[in-house]
């Protein structure tokens, strides 16, 4: 059960209706719903990071679903692991972006672009203090200027979601539960 529960399309304050245009807005928009001052300001940078960009939707979901596996979200784990089956990623990348047992990154992923940018990821989401300096290197080499500071941001953004996604609580849809059953996972921890 949710910490706070998300607000129903019929019950949005006026701030948040523009959020409801489409229906149900799903759960991170619908609690935010309860501040709809902070909502105006969130859901704009939190699409405009998630959003298509000059980094490609694979790459985005590989941070995306490595930081929140990092993170242990399983709201965001579960509800990115269909997304990035949709991006392309195989389903041996996705296993082992989520570190399930027998599963290695260095194994589903033979590119090096791929390999430095989840290594960054991890150094980026998961450690403290600056990335050292070897990491550093290879994300330097296999990404330009733009990519890096748009990757970076990235991991920032899904942190926030995932720590509030987390403390909330927040509950996975049915359509998501469905479609991980369906493509032979379980759900996140």
């Amino acid at each position: 059960m949710s910490v706070v529960e998300p607000i129903p399309p019929s019950q949005a304050p006026l701030l948040a209706r523009p959020f409801y245009d489409g229906g149900d807005p799903g759960p991170i928009a619908a609690t935010l719903a309860h501040v709809p001052e902070l909502m105006e300001l969130a859901l704009p940078f939190i699409g405009a990071t998630l959003s298509p960009s000059a980094v490609p939707f694979r790459t985005k979901e590989i941070v995306i679903l490595r930081t929140s596996c990092v993170m242990s979200c399983r709201y965001c784990i579960d509800s990115h692991t269909p997304v990035a089956l949709d991006s392309g990623l195989t389903e041996a990348q996705v296993r082992a972006l989520r570190s399930e047992p027998g599963q290695d990154v260095t194994a589903a992923f033979v590119d090096g672009r791929d390999l430095a940018l989840i290594e960054w990821t991890d150094a980026v989401g998961g450690g403290r203090g600056p990335v050292d300096d070897d990491t550093t290197a290879r994300m330097v080499a296999a990404f330009a200027d733009h990519e890096i500071v748009e990757l970076t941001l990235l991991v920032g953004a899904t942190l926030l979601l995932n720590r509030y996604a987390t403390a909330l609580r927040l509950p996975v849809g049915d359509d998501t539960i469905g479609r991980l059953a369906a493509a032979g996972f379980e759900r996140a921890a």
